[in-house]
């Protein structure tokens, strides 16, 4: 009952998003078919639901060449392969909004672990990685929130590797606490939670809300 309940609530999500971000969106569109390389979106292999491959959409906010180049699947902060316009969709996040269409298609929910490469799947722990895409990945999701400035995080350390190989085993700890705890009560507290860090992005709020997530031991 949950999961088809949360597939219903996800079109209905999807749908309103996508007509009250419409004057966003439609003008993303066009700036990028101007700009840059003058690609709208970008198309990525990523692990889903039992850990079968798909396509995810995004916005176009690098070079086409980028993940041959520099710092190859890692993206910094100030990475200089982030178009102009790019580096504004990137902070703001509405290059992700194009997953809308991934939830339309039933790639995705609107909650749930993000879905990664599989180059990036191999950091987590192996059981981990056998469970973590027994829900549908998720526009946003617990990992989401608490790592939602990670490319500065990563941008910051000494070793950008190094700090990866930490931020996924407990990024996979907070996947596992939200596979026990998924509910719509859950999920519609990640969503409010989501908006609220956009707006004040060094609020606390989650660890009050969720007071029983994993502890970070970095």
């Amino acid at each position: 009952m949950y999961k088809l309940t949360k597939r219903l609530i996800d079109i209905i999500i999807a749908s309103l998003v996508l007509i009250l971000l419409s004057p966003i969106l439609i003008p993303s569109i066009i700036i990028l078919l101007f700009t840059g390389e003058h690609e709208v979106f970008y198309f990525q292999k990523r692990v889903g639901y039992k850990n079968k491959m798909f396509d995810i959409w995004k916005f176009a906010t690098m070079m086409k060449n980028s993940p041959n180049i520099g710092t190859g699947e890692i993206t910094l902060r100030n990475d200089p392969r982030v178009t102009s316009f790019g580096k504004l969709l990137r902070i703001t996040k509405i290059n992700e909004l194009p997953q809308i269409i991934n939830v339309f298609k039933g790639d995705m929910s609107i909650v749930g672990p993000r879905p990664l490469m599989e180059v990036s799947v191999k950091l987590y722990p192996e059981e981990i990685r056998n469970k973590i895409y027994n829900c549908k990945p998720g526009m946003t999701g617990i990992g989401s929130l608490i790592f939602r400035d990670e490319e500065k995080i990563v941008s910051d350390a000494a070793d950008p590797k190094a700090m990866y190989a930490q931020i996924y085993p407990y990024k996979g700890e907070l996947e596992m606490w939200y596979q026990k705890n998924a509910s719509f009560y859950t999920d519609f507290m990640i969503m409010f939670l989501t908006g609220w860090s956009i707006l004040f992005s060094k609020n606390q709020l989650v660890g009050k809300v969720f007071k029983d997530l994993p502890k970070r031991n970095f």
